[in-house]
């Protein structure tokens, strides 16, 4: 009795035990990890409105070539101000962060070496900053897309890519499991993949003559297809089945997926030069290997699908998981197009027309930035503790959708009629005419994707971490 009475009279040793009942953190959300991540998001959404603003001035000018007319903000500048800025301080600042957490939770470790990632995402930000300065005066190495920002400027960009990669590439090496899972395979291969794009681009004796053509295709698609695709398939391999809490469904269709796109996807990009002076021969192993991308890319996109199919019920009740699987179903279908684009009878239609920016922002935000969207919003309340309600997802959620909706459908017909006009071999001011009425609905449509960027932010900061509450402090003597 005396024994069950003091017994009786213990305190817990947590006013507010954890519901695994363990003082130890998951691999991923120690305190600086989830600072780390947060940082690398805030930094991401803030380029992402600055990217956009200059999107949606440019589609203005489209229609409203007097508008904001100073030379900073000519459509020859402010172009290459917005690709540049989505590309490298969107895109890849939000993959990174989702990044960094999958690696560490997929080796269950803590993320190793963090404060190389914290200086990689301060050398971005100088990049993006020296970068936004230069092209607004009109300083660059020309008309190549994406890598528009001169070589000194590139290499901070290129330096913060390797610091970030060696926390990612620590983490995996020393992870607590004996396999590597293959959300990491995705990862690591992106890394060592752009790191190789990087290098060539800049290559001195690729700067000049057909020489620059080429690279300049190899570069820009491989950029989307060997950077941003592996990153968001390798973050969707963990995200959906955490979310949906089942397995994947076939662990060897994502392997199969991983080594079909590095065979694929690596020469692929002469596909933009279709009836150029780029070799016949060339054009021609391009459109080849653009049909057997379609081999990594519905082995992939089945995968995530056959994952979700019988959870439908959960999928309903979730934006973030809509948003992930809109972003699947964005890469099976710019995928499947481009395959149509490659082949000469569309090409002859398509290319060099308006048809080809719709098709690339169904990529990277159809595709990139829906998938982005719905890991954050899936995997974020989990390492800050912050829910929000499916209401604001789905205000997010909407709008991003019928704003890029309507851009891509809209740009997508300019581009049809301006082909048609060409073929028909009307004056290159009819085509204009043509296509003039759409892009007043590209301009409608990037507004209200704009605006679903504002919410975002919103939503970003709703889900920031919680003040860090020492559990330890909480502990009651017995």
């Amino acid at each position: 009795m005396k024994c069950g009475s003091r017994l009786a009279g213990l305190k817990p040793i947590l006013k507010n035990p954890p519901m695994n009942a363990t003082l130890a953190r998951p691999a991923g959300t120690e305190p600086e990890s989830i600072k780390l991540i947060y940082h690398f998001l805030c930094w991401a959404s803030f380029w992402l409105i600055v990217g956009t603003v200059y999107g949606l001035l440019a589609a203005i000018k489209l229609y409203w070539p007097e508008a904001v007319e100073f030379s900073l903000f000519s459509f020859g500048r402010i172009r290459p101000i917005h690709t540049t800025i989505v590309f490298f301080g969107w895109a890849s600042m939000a993959l990174m962060a989702l990044t960094l957490f999958v690696v560490a939770r997929t080796s269950k470790i803590p993320l190793q070496a963090p404060k190389m990632a914290w200086i990689g995402l301060q050398l971005w930000n100088v990049c993006l900053l020296m970068g936004l300065i230069t092209l607004s005066l009109g300083i660059s190495t020309g008309p190549q897309e994406y890598r528009e920002v001169i070589g000194p400027i590139a290499i901070f960009y290129a330096v913060g890519l390797l610091l970030i990669f060696y926390s990612c590439y620590q983490t995996v090496a020393r992870r607590a499991t004996p396999e590597i899972y293959i959300s990491n395979w995705y990862i690591l291969g992106a890394f060592c993949w752009m790191t190789i794009l990087s290098v060539t681009a800049y290559l001195p004796f690729y700067q000049d003559g057909m020489g620059n053509i080429i690279i300049q295709g190899y570069y820009m698609h491989n950029g989307v297809g060997l950077w941003f695709t592996p990153l968001v398939l390798g973050i969707t391999y963990y995200a959906l089945p955490r979310m949906l809490g089942k397995p994947i469904y076939s662990y060897a269709l994502g392997v199969l997926g991983f080594w079909t796109n590095m065979v694929f996807y690596t020469l692929i990009g002469a596909h933009h030069y279709i009836f150029s002076p780029v070799p016949w021969w060339l054009q021609t192993t391009a459109i080849l290997f653009s049909v057997g991308m379609m081999v990594p890319v519905w082995s992939g996109s089945g995968n995530f699908f056959l994952t979700a199919h019988g959870s439908w019920h959960k999928v309903r009740r979730s934006y973030a998981i809509i948003f992930l699987l809109t972003g699947i179903w964005g890469y099976a279908l710019v995928s499947t197009q481009g395959t149509i684009e490659a082949f000469r009878s569309a090409n002859v239609y398509w290319h060099f027309t308006n048809f080809t920016v719709g098709h690339s922002h169904l990529a990277m935000y159809g595709f990139v930035s829906f998938a982005i969207w719905g890991a954050i919003y899936g995997l974020l309340p989990r390492i800050t503790g912050n829910e929000l309600t499916e209401g604001a997802i789905g205000l997010h959620f909407w709008l991003a959708f019928v704003g890029g909706s309507i851009y891509v459908i809209s740009i997508s017909i300019a581009g049809i009629l301006q082909g048609a006009s060409w073929v028909a071999g009307d004056s290159f001011i009819a085509s204009v005419d043509a296509a003039a009425p759409m892009w007043l609905w590209r301009s409608i449509g990037g507004f209200m994707m704009v605006a679903s960027h504002i919410v975002f932010i919103v939503n970003l900061w709703n889900m920031r971490p919680k003040r860090e509450t020492n559990l330890l402090d909480e502990a009651v003597a017995v």
